[in-house]
């Protein structure tokens, strides 16, 4: 007996993997175009925050399925019926949008997360550079008086968050931030600013330009420009420019370091991306096994009720010749009682039949519009199936050995599982770099400038003039800018180990005792694969017995039946016998007709646990992407 362990994992997964990765991304948006987003047409400077236009979800049946309605009766084909899925079913209109909205989601975890971009967590308002008037002297100089700050907060060379195995921002980001403001400070020991009151008007503009790195760092590029104007008799430059240019960046050096931890989400996203042909597959499968057999209990449903109305005609014959008899007084008034409970349980049997069809055609409308009986077409429409089951003579299956090796290849579900397990490989990754401490460097250049109007100062006999080389506007700050006249530097590291590092050693042990039983899941799901088949071939062969029996039984059961009204003309038998043998007949018509579609359903199946569902009934998955079937039918080609 061929045993499923023996199918290497190495052989599953390179073959589930490889259906993935090499299918094409043909969900993408080109054939998708009536459910995908559309980017807005914009200039590229106002693009990216204008909103996508999401077209309606379509509830349009197509105009397949009032081509095949005539007169108020809806003739189907199998392969009608399967048309009409691929175009009109929900489950796969929902199938669709899958495509699309893992490439929304593989674009989004390009895009990076969840640091932010450097957002600046002190307030700039009426802040100044050092050296910059009354308060930046003061703050230069390392002098804080109570009602005189220069500026709200202080800030250090690089603020820490987020820290660990998160992917940083990798959309580029532009930050810009002018504020304008007016202030008046009492001055309680006026020796600097001779002046009681302390009056103000600075600008203050700030651009960022943020960047984060893949392997674990952010990079940002700063200009300021602070622009001051005061009342201080004692300013000898006022009003004063103060720009400044400066680089920063910081760096994981352990915890949250390396593409592959930061790009496992992009990855993952990536693989999911290129599995929605996989997902999509498998649910056009399980659509297309649901419609055969809907259509088949529908083909049921009818011969079963051509076979309950040929009893019940025979009841109805049978009690119309003991009311006769009676009346010549042949039999007894009983013989016709009996042959009224006859009818009466075939009349039964006749309207179960009816409400059954009645039961599987709403079933079935509802596999083969989007609307469902809501249409009044559809929903006052007979369903008249056209094909009829045949059974061929012999199965010719291949050993079950071969069959399990067809449904590893050919499963979607079964390469779908493995891809869920490589992601949670993938995934895994954050959780082993979490174990490691934090080490993050630290590191940045500032170049500042210093420019401003010249004013002579006397104080007593003491004349200050403004240094010249300080002298200008916004020209001479930047020049000592682009000169780096004032440069400086800083670079640091930034350490944090937990003593016991419980929490993340949990993280992991239990991501990784998750992962194992996502291993042993799928090696049981590829296990199950083997029992299913052999399951379906005993079923597929039993269902063959059944009918071959149920064949046999009807045949001698019509032979008897027959026998026993000639009998009972002659004499020679009774109307309970005869009674009888019509419910035998009936019950073997029921058998038959049961054992037909339950072999009709094994085929369908073991089709659909050997990954051929598409191929026996000449689907083409391209198509049901598309939402559109090029094969017509030729009940829609003759005339009406």
């Amino acid at each position: 007996m061929y045993r499923g362990c023996a199918f290497s994992n190495a052989l599953r997964k390179s073959i589930a993997l490889g259906l993935c990765v090499t299918a094409p991304a043909s969900l993408g948006w080109s054939q998708q175009a009536d459910i995908a987003p559309v980017r807005p047409s914009a200039p590229a400077i106002v693009r990216p925050y204008l909103v996508h236009t999401v077209p309606p979800i379509r509830l349009a049946n197509s105009s397949r399925l009032h081509e095949l309605i005539r007169a108020g009766v809806l003739y189907l084909t199998a392969r009608d019926a399967i048309a009409l899925a691929l175009e009109n079913n929900i489950d796969i209109e929902v199938a669709r949008y899958n495509s699309p909205l893992l490439a929304w989601r593989l674009e989004r975890a390009q895009a990076g997360g969840a640091l932010p971009g450097v957002p600046s967590g002190a307030t700039q308002a009426s802040s100044v550079a050092n050296g910059q008037g009354v308060a930046g002297s003061q703050a230069a100089a390392g002098v804080s008086a109570t009602g005189n700050a220069g500026g709200a907060g202080t800030a250090g060379n690089a603020t820490i968050s987020q820290i660990g195995p998160v992917t940083p921002t990798l959309d580029p980001t532009v930050q810009e931030a002018s504020t304008f403001s007016h202030k008046s400070a009492p001055q309680a020991n006026n020796v600097q600013s001779l002046t009681l009151n302390l009056t103000s008007g600075s600008r203050v503009l700030n651009a960022t330009y943020t960047q984060g790195l893949i392997t674990g760092g952010t990079v940002s590029l700063n200009y300021s420009d602070h622009f001051l104007n005061e009342n201080a008799p004692s300013d000898v430059l006022n009003p004063t420019v103060a720009p400044n240019l400066s680089f920063s960046f910081q760096h994981n050096l352990l915890q949250g370091f390396g593409v592959a931890v930061n790009a496992r989400n992009i990855t993952i996203a990536r693989i999911n991306y290129k599995r929605s042909d996989l997902e999509f597959k498998t649910q056009v499968v399980s659509t297309v096994a649901a419609v055969l057999n809907a259509y088949y209990a529908v083909l049921a449903d009818y011969e079963d009720g051509k076979a309950k109305q040929s009893a019940l005609e025979l009841a109805r014959t049978l009690l119309d010749d003991n009311q006769r008899q009676v009346r010549i007084g042949s039999l007894a008034p009983l013989d016709v009682t009996s042959a009224e409970a006859q009818t009466a349980s075939a009349e039964r049997d006749l309207v179960i039949s009816q409400t059954n069809l009645q039961q599987d055609e709403t079933q079935l409308k509802n596999l083969l519009s989007r609307t469902g009986i809501a249409d009044p077409v559809l929903a006052g429409a007979r369903i008249v199936p056209l094909d009829r089951i045949t059974i061929p003579e012999k199965d010719d299956l291949p050993p079950v050995d071969q069959l399990v090796k067809q449904a590893y290849a050919n499963r979607s579900d079964l390469a779908s599982q493995l891809v869920n397990e490589k992601n949670a490989e993938i995934s895994s990754i954050g959780t082993r770099n979490g174990i490691l401490p934090v080490g993050v460097a630290i590191g940045g250049e500032s170049q500042a400038g210093l420019a401003g109007t010249p004013r002579t100062v006397v104080f007593g006999k003491f004349v200050e003039t403004a240094n010249p080389y300080f002298v200008g506007g916004i020209g001479n700050g930047l020049g000592q800018v682009l000169r780096r006249d004032f440069p400086s530097e800083r670079i640091g590291i930034f350490a944090l180990a937990p003593i016991h590092n419980w929490q993340a050693q949990a993280d992991y042990g239990i991501v990784q005792l998750q992962l194992r039983q996502t291993q042993l899941s799928t090696a049981k799901q590829f296990n199950q694969v083997q029992v299913d088949v052999m399951n379906s071939v005993v079923a597929l062969q039993q269902a063959r017995a059944r009918y071959d029996a149920a064949v046999r039984n009807r045949t001698l059961d019509e032979q008897l039946l027959d026998a026993e009204q000639k009998k009972a003309r002659l004499g020679a038998s009774t109307p309970y016998n005869v009674i009888t043998e019509q419910r035998d007949l009936a019950a073997a018509q029921s058998a038959e007709i049961a054992a037909l579609v339950t072999y009709a359903n094994a085929r369908v199946a073991l089709d659909q646990i050997l990954g051929m569902t598409l191929e026996a009934n000449g689907i083409s998955i391209e198509e049901a992407k598309q939402g559109k079937v090029s094969r017509t039918s030729s009940l829609a080609e003759s005339p009406k």
